[in-house]
């Protein structure tokens, strides 16, 4: 059941899934994804194994609260920052913010694709809060690596879409470039879960919002040196969106961290991924 927490001015949506009291597991997700980017069953599995799960929005999308101001994105990315209407570090205030109005004192921490900056930064700059780091399609910051390619950045050509329907099928459109060519997704689970997203809060200037929060936090390499909590990047080979360089580079950085590659895995989590992401999430808590 989903539920509000007070974090500072702001009002972040959450579920958890298992027991009070188990090892908990908290799940960040990416640019403009809500909380059901984690699927309903993958939350079960991993509940399944003896950890409390808690997935949450992160500000500005799904039921959490949502801001207002589009920066200028061509100069945020020029390095002129003052539009920038907030950064990862605020991200990850908001899940510390979050684990402290739930009574938890740290955490497992799991983030996929932008959910993985935000934990990076959290561990970075909130290292009592994080037992374990696990970053999923991710990348450190550094603009050399982890790169979209062509076909990836041609998708931010496409517009608004206009209404539920056209989000479908512009989910599906997107499922097709950046999904595992190895695990390819069901044309209508894609559709339903943009769909159900759509439902809960569709806010298309939010991603530039969060687009621009990435860009202006810079890169993360010198600080991910200073790490220690024990942590495994997971990528997949073919993802289109966020390169694997972005992965090894994560690896690389993060003292002590182990790297697994994934022949076949595009930017998503395919379901038939799912007992191996628990395998490998479960082992670590």
């Amino acid at each position: 059941m989903i539920a509000k927490a007070r974090v500072g001015t702001l009002e972040i949506a959450y579920e958890r899934f298992g027991r009070a009291g188990d090892p908990p597991v908290l799940l960040i997700m990416g640019l403009g994804a809500q909380l059901i980017g984690w699927p309903d069953e993958l939350c079960a599995m991993l509940a399944a194994r003896g950890l409390e799960v808690i997935r949450f929005d992160n500000r500005d999308v799904g039921e959490s609260t949502h801001f207002t101001g589009t920066p200028n994105f061509m100069a945020v990315a020029a390095g002129d920052v003052s539009t920038v209407v907030y950064t990862l570090s605020d991200m990850a205030a908001d899940t510390a913010g979050l684990l402290d109005a739930l009574g938890i004192a740290s955490a497992h921490v799991v983030g996929a694709s932008m959910g993985g900056f935000i934990a990076q930064t959290l561990a970075i700059e909130h290292p009592a809060r994080v037992r374990s780091l696990t970053s999923i399609m991710s990348s450190t910051g550094d603009r050399t690596v982890g790169q979209p390619h062509p076909e990836a950045l041609a998708l931010f050509a496409a517009g608004t879409p206009r209404d539920r329907d056209d989000v479908g099928q512009r989910a599906l459109a997107v499922a097709r470039v950046l999904g595992s060519p190895a695990f390819p997704p069901k044309d209508d689970e894609v559709i339903a879960r943009a769909q159900r997203a759509y439902d809960r809060g569709f806010d298309p200037s939010s991603y530039v919002r969060q687009g621009c929060a990435v860009i202006a936090s810079g890169d993360r390499t010198p600080r991910l040196r200073s790490l220690s909590v024990p942590t495994l990047v997971i990528h997949g080979s073919a993802d289109k969106m966020c390169d694997v360089s972005g992965g090894r580079a994560t690896a690389a950085a993060i003292p002590g961290a182990e790297l697994v590659v994934i022949d076949g895995m595009g930017h998503d989590l395919p379901r038939a991924l799912w007992p191996r992401f628990v395998e490998l999430i479960a082992s670590r808590a």
